[in-house]
């Protein structure tokens, strides 16, 4: 906040987050998402991107984990850009896990978002993790020839819908090239141990307090029963994901020697989990619109909805760092 006041950013408000950073329900109630109040915001920054797409602030800060810019990025239509890992300061900033944990802008186009990038980037001495960086931004430059990698199964399955394949049809017009990649098989959401483990560690106390039994979601995949169930993890499971961490991150080397940039749908599981523990930035932003005919949820029971309604839908790049 030091930084973004220096620039000349004015504090209008602190908005709400899912419970513990997770989707968008907190002790309070639920942030909506403002283009169909039938449904949430999605989370956890769920007060960040509902507060941005409605317009009531110029732009806001969210925090990511595992999706948490991503997610209501994409559900209420606004620019998410998660930085790559150490770019942005955690100073201040609540600790769910050490290793994934980073801070980006929302925003409602993709010039504002290099802004507030350019404001908050840089070590400090708080964020033991921040590490110097500079950023070129020249919204002039021209983008023929960039390689865009794709999967193609990825484009052909849910969650990807129409806007996402309308988006990769439109790189060749672009003079962008469309290039087809690939991942090995392997069981990636099984580094989500690491983020269980260390979630389980930064709220140990809030859990053997039974603080976290106050908490409104207690679903089998929510925090409360995450946190408990983690504490049976063993120091070898632990050791292993790290280490096969280190084998998806040289993976995601050796993809991204071969495309400048990935386009993928916004919250396909797998890149959701791999980029945020290989730290790899990503921006999504508004490429579309999608029809509705029942409001989506993260877990609260989904209402439905009288009419139909078309909705922005966001897609997600993954870039290098």
């Amino acid at each position: 906040m030091k930084r973004l006041h220096a620039a000349g950013a004015v504090l209008l408000a602190k908005l709400s987050l899912g419970a513990l950073a997770l989707n968008d329900i907190w002790f309070g109630g639920q942030t909506v998402n403002p283009w169909l109040l039938e449904e949430g915001a999605s989370g956890s920054s769920a007060g960040p991107g509902a507060a941005t797409a409605a317009a009531l602030v110029g732009f806001s800060i969210g925090s990511e984990t595992g999706g948490s810019i991503v997610s209501p990025s994409m559900r209420c239509g606004v620019t998410g850009l998660r930085p790559t890992y150490g770019r942005v300061p955690r100073t201040g900033a609540m600790t769910l896990c050490w290793s994934l944990d980073k801070l980006g802008p929302m925003t409602r186009t993709v010039e504002d978002a290099l802004l507030v990038l350019q404001a908050i980037s840089g070590p400090d001495p708080g964020d033991l993790s921040s590490v110097p960086s500079r950023l070129d931004f020249d919204s002039t430059a021209g983008i023929k020839g960039l390689r865009v990698g794709y999967f193609p199964a990825w484009m052909g399955q849910a969650p990807s819908t129409e806007v996402d394949r309308a988006a990769l049809a439109t790189l060749p017009k672009l003079g962008l090239v469309p290039v087809e990649v690939s991942l090995p098989n392997w069981p990636y959401n099984s580094l989500n141990l690491i983020l269980f483990a260390e979630g389980a560690a930064a709220f140990e106390e809030l859990t053997l307090s039974h603080g976290i039994d106050q908490l409104k979601v207690q679903t089998p995949d929510a925090w409360p029963n995450l946190f408990r169930q983690a504490r049976f993890l063993s120091a070898v499971d632990f050791v292993q994901a790290d280490r096969f961490r280190r084998k998806v991150a040289e993976e995601m080397a050796r993809l991204f020697s071969q495309v400048d940039l990935l386009l993928v749908p916004s919250l396909r599981d797998e890149m959701l989990t791999i980029s945020n523990n290989t730290g790899h930035p990503s921006l999504t932003l508004r490429a579309g619109f999608v029809q509705v005919s029942q409001a989506r949820s993260d877990w609260a029971p989904i209402r439905k909805i009288r009419c139909q309604s078309f909705l922005p839908h966001a897609a997600c790049r993954t870039v290098s760092p």
